[in-house]
């Protein structure tokens, strides 16, 4: 085991990846000689060189259409966003091109590529930089989309999105670059598609993903103090979704709130929330509960954003709520 950090991981996941695969590159602003925005590409230059380590220039439309045309054309390309705020440039690379040209051209093209970054809010960034758009992606079939919540899930759960011969959406945040966490040094990979029981409980069931899961964590080690026993699952994958661990766990605990990062109209709360609703409602005692980030723009001031994103007081009077609506 080693502890290294998120960024370091990221790192590590690439590397070992491209070391057994001359097919896949990084592509994308500072990635090469300033080693990524946010470091997370540190000594890959060095390691890889400036063929497959790829600087760009800052147009987001151009080098993800000249990663898709690549993976058309064998490679495996990894195309970095400094902030998925700016993949909306390439969007419709994304959505019209490499999400369909595999149904399109009736399975002659396969698009094996990842396009990755930091996403949601990040603090005080401003509203232009501390969006959530999994729902986004998630909306469009032909993508799968991954937010891993912590260093362990990042590498396992990259180093799949890098094999995946399928469009891999994998969004990561700035606040978690620095997260520190015992990695094992033998190699391992985390499949796409299913979800992590990170807690165990009775009372109640959170469902949660990236980072935002933390105050889920801290809140259910609080409230255990009160004999209230909180189950906490971590999606880590957006789509597909792993439906069932969701329904397992309401079956034991029959009360759900789910908690993310991103504005509430047509989130992945409301989605969640409708297959419940049709494949396990009698396993419900009380109405599902969501808690999002305020539908507004993300605020600036600190006072603002302490209202706007959730917090562990909202969290704790929602599941206190649920709870005393059964007694």
């Amino acid at each position: 085991m080693k502890k290294m950090t998120f960024r370091e991981v990221i790192a590590a996941a690439m590397s070992e990846e491209m070391r057994k695969d001359k097919t896949i590159y990084l592509m994308g602003e500072e990635v090469a000689e300033y080693n990524g925005a946010y470091k997370a590409s540190k000594g890959m230059l060095k390691e890889f060189g400036s063929k497959r380590i790829i600087d760009t220039p800052i147009s987001e439309l151009g080098f993800s259409g000249i990663g898709i045309g690549s993976a058309i054309n064998g490679c495996r390309p990894i195309i970095e966003y400094m902030t998925f705020n700016f993949s909306l440039v390439a969007m419709d690379q994304i959505i019209n091109n490499a999400a369909k040209i595999r149904q399109m051209s009736g399975g002659q093209w396969n698009i094996p590529i990842v396009f990755r970054g930091p996403t949601g809010f990040a603090g005080q960034l401003g509203a232009t930089h501390s969006q959530s758009f999994e729902s986004w992606y998630a909306n469009c079939p032909g993508l799968k989309i991954v937010i891993p919540s912590n260093p362990y899930d990042a590498k396992g759960l990259l180093k799949s999105s890098i094999r995946d011969n399928d469009v891999v959406i994998f969004m990561e945040s700035e606040q978690m670059y620095g997260d520190k966490m015992m990695i094992p040094i033998k190699e391992y990979t985390i499949p796409l598609g299913i979800a992590n029981l990170k807690k165990k409980g009775n009372d109640l069931t959170i469902v949660s993903f990236g980072k935002i899961i933390k105050i889920a964590l801290e809140v259910a080690l609080e409230l255990e103090k009160k004999n209230i026993s909180i189950e906490i699952i971590d999606l880590r994958t957006i789509k597909p979704l792993d439906y069932n661990t969701i329904i397992n766990s309401i079956k034991k605990t029959n009360k759900l709130l789910i908690l993310e990062e991103a504005w509430p109209f047509a989130s992945i709360a409301s989605e969640i929330t409708y297959v419940i609703q049709q494949e396990a409602f009698d396993y419900l005692d009380a109405p599902i509960k969501r808690i999002t980030v305020q539908d507004t723009p993300a605020p600036y001031a600190k006072n603002l954003i302490d209202k706007w994103y959730p917090s562990k007081k909202d969290l704790i009077e929602n599941i206190m709520n649920i709870i005393s609506s059964q007694e």
